[in-house]
């Protein structure tokens, strides 16, 4: 396990058989969403060696609650909970901390993104070339608004072509990574949009692939156009400043 001075993971569960991958799912205020949103990605990964890990990033509805009554239905769930809402790329930096799994896959806490294609992405990952560290969803038939569609396709555009990330759609919550790699990556507020450019930055390569969107049927959207750009304006000039800075030594022999 990788120490955080910042963070000390908590304990893990009692001693078993370890599972290859770990579902990681930020949620906040999705009491509506995330019950079945757990039930799904059970279903999805049944008979794989897997965990499941929700993240409640201090919650003030009774998401929590609803998320521990599921936990003698579904055995393999656990649920950590932050004393202080610190956002998703934090919660979601506590999941892969306290993930027991090689394979971290993130899932967006609405509902949105489709579980059922989550085992594509980790057979993708399992079969590429051993510096393959990101597989991507790229959401197709997106569900949301026109305003947000434009943004999003705007703020893509832009990203892609500073960063050289090769990247179209990095506010997809549906990825998988290798967990060495992923706790490689300096840690900042927002990184979970910055993840393809900053594999890169390390010597990985990434891959990306269509998924399915769905439209959001319960909670409210944590974030607006307005407060997105304002973020991303400072986290995309922090990114430029790494990759300015990005040293590789190339292949590293031991004499």
């Amino acid at each position: 396990m990788v120490s955080d001075p910042s963070q000390t993971p908590p304990a893990g569960p009692a001693p078993g058989p370890c599972p290859e991958v770990s579902v990681v799912v930020p949620v906040f205020n999705e009491s509506g969403a995330a019950p079945d949103l757990a039930r799904e990605i059970a279903a999805a990964f049944a008979g794989w060696p897997v965990e499941i890990l929700f993240v409640d990033d201090c919650s003030r509805d009774d998401t929590r609650e609803r998320l521990a009554a599921l936990k003698a239905e579904i055995p393999v769930l656990r649920l950590l909970a932050h004393s202080v809402n610190s956002g998703q790329s934090r919660a979601v930096r506590t999941g892969v901390l306290a993930a027991r799994g090689e394979i971290i896959v993130t899932l967006d806490g609405d509902g949105q993104n489709d579980p059922a294609d989550a085992p594509k992405l980790v057979d993708a990952l399992r079969a590429g070339p051993p510096d393959l560290a990101l597989v991507g969803g790229e959401r197709v038939r997106r569900q949301d608004s026109a305003a947000k569609k434009i943004a999003s396709r705007i703020g893509n555009g832009v990203r892609r072509r500073l960063l050289r990330d090769t990247a179209n759609d990095t506010g997809c919550g549906l990825k998988a990574f290798r967990r060495d790699a992923f706790l490689r990556l300096p840690y900042f507020d927002h990184i979970h949009r910055y993840l393809p450019a900053l594999m890169l930055r390390e010597g990985y390569s990434t891959l990306f692939l269509p998924v399915g969107h769905r439209p959001r049927t319960s909670g409210a959207s944590k974030y607006t156009n307005l407060g997105r750009l304002w973020a991303s304006t400072s986290d995309l000039l922090g990114v430029m400043w790494l990759q300015s800075r990005a040293r590789r030594p190339g292949p590293v022999a031991e004499l």
